[in-house]
């Protein structure tokens, strides 16, 4: 007579009652769940640009009305209303005074640029350092089809229209009421890791801030002195040339870059001295910036060293186009200021252990 098995308690290996199967579950789901956020970060990689343009679009909005603050003891909207208006008035006065002139330096600006390019791409081609002109010509509209292919979603006047319109009424938005959208990120962090998060939204909401106003400091200066120098080294359309460097100033080293290749194209247009003189105030201006303006700013904001901001240009502007481009360095320094707080984190644990 056989003898009787006793019954099976145990969980059977298909049951989530088993800690090895709970355990590998739990595994495949944090990898499942890895790869669908990288999914969904592909995908809705232009939203989540124009949402953190907003974001950086409200920390200059924050910044200006903190500071009215100080010296205005009214309402946040109020505040918010005038620094908003303040900025729009700036602009339309602007343009107002000086539109007819602006819109005839850019008219100019544009056949200067051509002429400029067909002479130095004719003086490359007689030297033999580049092809024909003509297959240079193919080559660059090759170039420029892709480029356009890259940033097609900004391509258009509407499309460009549309996604400034976003980014303003979304930085307006959480400039308005910002701790009631920190209370909704807040909700969805788990309870243990919220005084972690609150604290590293607070250290990024300070550093954009201050990175912001520095960056808008520099835009005025290099802007104003650049439009004086070329004003009084006789170039042409200085005014347009002051703009269109305070603008490109938004973007570090390439636009520097770009805004010098414009101003010394400019110059040598109108005369080999007025070029020289365009030489001249794009060194002046950019060491005055890199040497006395740039390290006050960065001693109140964030330092990032330029190698690693132009190698993250060149990332996300390949990756995402114009608007990684223009964008870098604000995720540049949010990046930095979570590995920082990270790592403090650490140093406490450690510490507390």
């Amino acid at each position: 007579m056989s003898e009787e098995l006793a019954p099976v308690t145990t969980a059977a290996p298909a049951e989530m009652r088993d800690p090895l199967v709970r355990a590998e579950m739990k595994r495949a789901g944090v990898w499942f769940g890895i790869a669908a956020a990288l999914a969904l970060a592909v995908l809705l990689v232009q939203p989540l640009l124009l949402i953190f343009a907003g974001l950086v679009f409200a920390s200059m909005l924050d910044g200006g009305a903190r500071l009215l603050g100080r010296v205005l003891p009214i309402g946040r909207s109020w505040r918010i209303t005038i620094v908003l208006l303040a900025a729009l008035a700036f602009i339309a006065g602007v343009f107002y005074w000086t539109g007819v002139e602006i819109a005839n330096q850019a008219e100019q600006l544009w056949v200067t640029l051509q002429a400029q390019g067909t002479r130095f791409i004719a003086w490359l081609s007689g030297m033999g350092i580049v092809p024909a002109q003509k297959d240079l010509m193919d080559f660059g509209r090759q170039a420029l089809g892709s480029i356009g292919r890259i940033t097609g979603y900004v391509g258009t006047v509407f499309g460009a229209l549309t996604s400034a319109f976003l980014v303003i009424v979304i930085g307006l938005f959480i400039a308005l009421e910002p701790r009631l959208y920190e209370r909704g990120l807040a909700w969805l962090i788990p309870t243990r890791q919220r005084p972690h998060t609150r604290v590293t939204i607070d250290r990024m909401a300070h550093t954009m801030r201050r990175l912001m106003a520095g960056r808008l400091l520099g835009m005025v200066v290099e802007g104003i002195l650049t439009w004086i120098a070329l004003s009084i080294g006789g170039v042409p359309i200085a005014l347009l040339l002051g703009i269109l460097t305070g603008l490109l100033a938004f973007i570090p080293n390439v636009g520097a870059f770009i805004s010098g290749v414009i101003m010394v194209a400019v110059g040598f247009s109108a005369g080999v001295d007025t070029g020289l003189w365009a030489i001249g105030t794009y060194f002046v201006v950019q060491t005055f910036d890199g040497y006395v303006l740039l390290p006050i700013v960065a001693r109140k904001t964030v330092d990032l060293p330029p190698a690693l901001t132009l190698g993250t240009q060149i990332l996300l502007g390949t990756l995402l186009g114009f608007m990684g481009l223009l964008l870098a360095d604000p995720i540049t320094a949010m990046i930095k200021v979570w590995l920082e707080r990270g790592s403090e984190r650490e140093e406490e644990k450690a510490a507390t252990s």
